[in-house]
């Protein structure tokens, strides 16, 4: 099921991004898709606010489509089109402007909702928040992987680990690579319950990630069965094991 998936996405890039094929099919307000969830992912990546991967053309998705239009000295009509991809196709990760209130001067990043504001970097929670965090996703234990899927009736790895921060008031980044940044590097022997672990997995860097437990276990969706627990010296994980972020204080 994940190499159908991984095809998928593959296929959807060179669709929309390769540099030799370029399909731009027209987006606008109430589409939806995968080609509107590769619109978000790009946008997200470039560090405009997108908080959900849901596929869905919203208003929020058109306001971060005119911010990058107006950056890229588009015309700004909310409506993706030919030039719109082919400058979205050209755009590198936090290529936004610097003057985006979000995004700080020295590298560093903020995220900020209707929750906390989460600092890339910096401890995020304490153990009492962290306690009801891991609380909050074993209630969703069995719920089955879904490519892109940010809710109760399907998540991916970074959309489970989202989904259950947010039932807290927490609020972090969408996807795997920037939930990396947050927190600080430790030894594994180093984790407490409430941090993050990551894999790499289909692509080099920070792919799959999820919550750890304790006594080398953690809390995550794979792609095959769901909400389940792993031990990280699992056979398939073990070779695939990152590293640990420590963000409980």
């Amino acid at each position: 099921m994940l190499k159908s998936l991984l095809k998928v996405g593959v296929l959807l890039t060179l669709t929309l991004f390769g540099s030799t094929v370029f399909a731009s099919p027209t987006l606008s307000r109430d589409a939806r898709g995968r080609d509107v969830m590769l619109l978000q992912q790009q946008l997200q990546r470039m560090g405009y606010s997108i908080t959900e991967l849901d596929g869905e053309f919203g208003a929020e998705t058109e306001a971060a489509v005119k911010e990058f239009q107006r950056d890229q000295d588009l015309s700004v009509t909310g409506v993706v089109n030919n030039a719109t991809w082919r400058a979205l196709k050209n755009a590198k990760p936090g290529q936004k402007k610097s003057s985006d209130p979000k995004r700080k001067g020295g590298g560093e990043s903020e995220f900020k909702g209707d929750g906390k504001l989460v600092p890339f970097g910096k401890i995020l929670i304490d153990r009492e928040q962290a306690a009801a965090i891991i609380e909050t996703g074993r209630k969703y234990m069995g719920v089955p992987y879904v490519f892109g899927g940010t809710t109760p009736s399907g998540f991916d790895c970074s959309g489970f680990v989202q989904y259950v921060f947010k039932q807290n008031g927490i609020i972090i980044p969408r996807l795997a690579d920037e939930q990396y940044k947050l927190g600080k590097s430790v030894k594994t022997s180093e984790l407490i319950p409430g941090d993050l672990v990551f894999f790499s997995t289909y692509e080099k860097g920070a792919s799959h990630c999820g919550i750890y437990l304790g006594d080398g276990r953690f809390l995550h969706t794979s792609s095959s069965r769901g909400v389940r627990i792993d031990e990280l010296s699992n056979e398939y994980w073990a070779p695939k094991f990152l590293g640990g972020k420590h963000i409980v204080d």
